[in-house]
């Protein structure tokens, strides 16, 4: 479906202007002539990523250690619906992101956003209709929409997750499955100091194109066996081969761990935590040992669509994708077997936030300006 990427990053290459949007800051809705800005005076930031699954906004305003988040929202979209048997976005996916689109741009207008980046990923990376969206988009909500490359998600990912990275470890292996991709990073060596830029130390990455919608269309979600669930972790392997030999001895290293950001971590987390109803504050952040990892992903490959579906940290909305994820978790854990994995309700939306603060010099000085 996609072209492999080249997993190497060069020394030079391994902070990308796309990181930082553009120079003069994105703009969330255009403006018209004749048209007063008047966010300038505003402290609020927003960062839209809108996926194969989910579209997600979140608002914050720069903190004395990072920022504070004043408004989120999220809602199962599906976007890329259909896109693991075909090229096309479905008439239906539009529709249901448009009416969330539309809740985010209010939601902005009523935080009075100064400055905001909205992206969309692999859904709008693959689909032939792509384009077409974004116009649309643009036309009925005023919204610009981004769509990113493949490495500029991986780099975001990274920066908004880095900081649940050991700070003894001097390897991590840091994922992000999403719902059409999954992006999968090699940070090497130490942090510096705490607000280094984590990208510096990448030193390997890649885009497998693969995610929980995709897998779960080709090989079923709802009536998942033992063996197919194997079919499906095979399938990631095989596209996780080339990364793995790049990035063979990140495993070897002092204090080695995985850090994975998604959907499926934070339920594999909630589940083992047995949460009535999932709740971030407990998730993320939390670190599980590989033991209990396995526990929770065998527990759920022996349960029914309806079990999981009645599972709080699963929900009906996403009991056909959960073990899609479970697989590609599997296909990584194989590939850089690990004692622990630390998990991370947080990624992307984060690494935009923290790049636009960080472009814009508000912590100058130790504190927020």
């Amino acid at each position: 479906m996609t072209v492999k990427t080249d997993v190497t990053a060069d020394a030079g290459d391994r902070l990308p202007d796309p990181l930082n949007g553009s120079a003069n800051g994105a703009s969330w809705a255009a403006e018209r002539p004749g048209q007063t800005d008047r966010r300038r005076s505003s402290k609020s930031y927003a960062a839209l990523d809108l996926g194969t699954n989910n579209c997600r906004l979140l608002i914050a305003e720069p903190a004395h250690f990072g920022f504070r988040v004043v408004d989120a929202f999220s809602r199962i979209v599906r976007l890329g619906e259909g896109l693991g048997l075909g090229n096309r976005l479905s008439d239906g996916a539009i529709d249901r992101t448009i009416d969330a689109l539309r809740v985010c741009r209010e939601k902005m207008a009523a935080k009075d956003v100064r400055r905001a980046r909205l992206v969309a990923t692999e859904a709008c990376r693959l689909a032939e209709n792509g384009p077409a969206f974004i116009e649309r988009v643009r036309e009925e909500l005023d919204l610009d929409l981004e769509i990113v490359d493949r490495k500029t998600e991986a780099y975001l990912a990274v920066t908004g997750c880095a900081s649940l990275v050991d700070p003894k470890a001097q390897s991590v292996i840091v994922f992000d499955i999403g719902g059409g991709s999954t992006e999968i990073a090699w940070l090497d060596g130490r942090a510096p100091h705490a607000f280094a830029d984590p990208c510096k130390r990448i030193r390997a990455w890649d885009s497998l194109p693969v995610g929980v919608v995709t897998l779960a269309e080709r090989h079923g979600g709802i009536d998942v066996t033992p063996e197919s669930f194997e079919g499906m972790v095979e399938e990631v392997s095989e596209l996780l081969m080339d990364f793995a030999l790049v990035a063979a001895q990140a495993g070897r290293a002092h204090n080695f761990h995985l850090l994975g950001t998604s959907g499926t971590v934070t339920t594999v987390g909630g589940i083992h935590l047995g949460l009535a109803r999932y709740d971030r504050r407990r998730v993320d952040g939390m670190w599980m040992r590989n033991g209990e990892i396995s526990t929770v992903m065998d527990r759920l490959l022996h349960s029914d669509f309806s079990q999981r579906a009645a599972n709080p940290c699963i929900g009906k909305e996403r009991a056909d994708l959960v073990l899609a994820g479970c697989a590609i978790l599997e296909a990584i854990r194989r590939a850089f077997p690990s004692e622990r994995l630390r998990i991370a309700d947080r990624g992307l939306r984060e690494g935009i936030l923290m790049n636009m603060m960080r472009e814009d010099s508000v912590w100058r000085g130790g504190s927020p300006r």
